[in-house]
């Protein structure tokens, strides 16, 4: 709570960027996982109409999922809380990634720059959130992979879509609260289980075998 809430970036920046460095070094050169791929074809081949998500870490946009509502926002973009400017990544990774290269600071007006994710003490974005609820009240069938489904506000989200009449599948090693009204719970690792879903299904197995062929 001290380093990841909105009052801790702004009273000690520098105390931030030193919890923050060894995360986002991570963030950027961890390998994507069969599940991230999945979950792209899966889009590809028409099955998954959009991807709502909690991670920060741009993986899925790696994989190649293209309709993303990315909650907690995602560490490759950074703000400035004095006047509102954006940057992207490539306009602050060193000092975000490298130690002793100073702090991301504002070009208009000097302001250390904040990463463009969710701390404590901030709400979601609101577009975000109202898109993924629409989301969530159109679909069908909703599929929950690897979420304890306890951080609120993205928790209520297949609570919402079961509500209006969607399916539910979950997959995720532990148990939700949502277990019991889901159609299918699959206590099981996603990085395994999403590729063998995606494999049942010939449209998506073409369309993985043809981004592999170009990869």
């Amino acid at each position: 709570m001290e380093m990841a809430s909105l009052a801790g970036f702004r009273r000690k920046p520098e105390a931030f960027y030193g919890w923050t460095r060894p995360l986002a070094q991570r963030m950027f050169v961890t390998e994507l996982n069969h599940g991230h791929h999945a979950l792209a074809a899966l889009e590809h081949g028409g099955f998954l109409a959009s991807l709502i998500t909690q991670n920060i870490d741009q993986m899925h946009r790696r994989a190649g999922s293209q309709r993303m509502f990315e909650l907690h926002g995602e560490i490759g973009a950074a703000c400035c809380l004095s006047c509102g400017r954006s940057y992207a990544s490539d306009q602050f990774r060193e000092q975000l990634l490298r130690a002793g290269t100073g702090l991301p600071t504002c070009a208009q007006c000097r302001s250390v720059l904040k990463p463009e994710v969710i701390l404590f003490g901030e709400i979601l974005p609101e577009k975000t959130m109202r898109q993924a609820q629409q989301a969530a009240l159109s679909c069908d069938l909703m599929l929950v992979a690897g979420s304890s489904l306890q951080v609120f506000q993205a928790a209520d989200l297949p609570a919402m879509a079961h509500r209006n009449g969607a399916a539910l599948i979950i997959i995720n090693r532990e148990e939700t609260h949502l277990d019991q009204a889901a159609n299918v719970v699959l206590h099981a690792d996603v990085s395994e289980t999403l590729p063998a879903i995606a494999a049942r299904l010939p449209v998506v197995r073409a369309v993985h075998t043809r981004e592999t062929k170009v990869t």
